[in-house]
């Protein structure tokens, strides 16, 4: 397997990965969770965005420009989760242009934070590794894949739901982002660091 291959398949993996990921995962379906299949574009969008932000504090700190403090990021990473299922939770069902550009800032904005989270397990799998191009884009599009395949889910269950079994839109987005919420505070009372 060349270099290319084998950090595709760990990006791909490590956002899949729902025993130790389930958190970029609930974040991912938190972003989703206002939109239906046919806002299949906007979605993706807010994925690329997602990945932008996190490629660009993944590269920054495997690089070592940048540092911060692991535990504050472990700790973010829920706040992340929680801040975009409660906005969900007061939004209107209806999307406005306004709406769907929060929604790309959060994307991008937490996709830093993200990143950050992210890094450390980057840097160990790198090493010392003098060239970290390749590896870095490759494990990027293999993120980039996995939250695409978390998506359809997403949208594939939705689908079901809202429009074959006619579950009100707003229900579905109701308890999916309370639930979320709900998990986010656990998460954070869990990575509680002070």
């Amino acid at each position: 397997m060349g270099q290319f291959e084998l950090y595709f398949q760990l990006g791909k993996e490590h956002i899949l990965d729902y025993k130790h990921g389930y958190d970029h995962i609930l974040f991912i379906v938190a972003l989703c969770a206002v939109y239906l299949m046919r806002d299949w574009k906007k979605i993706l969008i807010l994925v690329t965005a997602f990945t932008i932000g996190h490629s660009i504090t993944l590269a920054l700190s495997t690089l070592e420009v940048i540092s911060f403090n692991q535990e504050l990021i472990e700790f973010l990473i829920p706040v992340t989760i929680f801040i975009t299922a409660a906005s969900n939770i007061f939004r209107s069902t209806e999307l406005s242009d306004r709406t769907t550009y929060i929604n790309y800032g959060y994307a991008l904005f937490f996709g830093l934070i993200h990143g950050m989270g992210f890094s450390n397990y980057l840097k160990t799998i790198l090493g010392k590794s003098g060239n970290i191009v390749t590896p870095l884009f490759a494990f990027n599009v293999g993120l980039e894949l996995g939250q695409i395949i978390i998506v359809s889910i997403f949208l594939i269950i939705s689908f079901i739901l809202v429009d074959l079994f006619t579950v009100n839109r707003r229900d579905w987005k109701m308890v999916l982002s309370a639930a979320i919420a709900g998990m986010a505070l656990l998460l954070m009372k869990d990575k509680i660091f002070w």
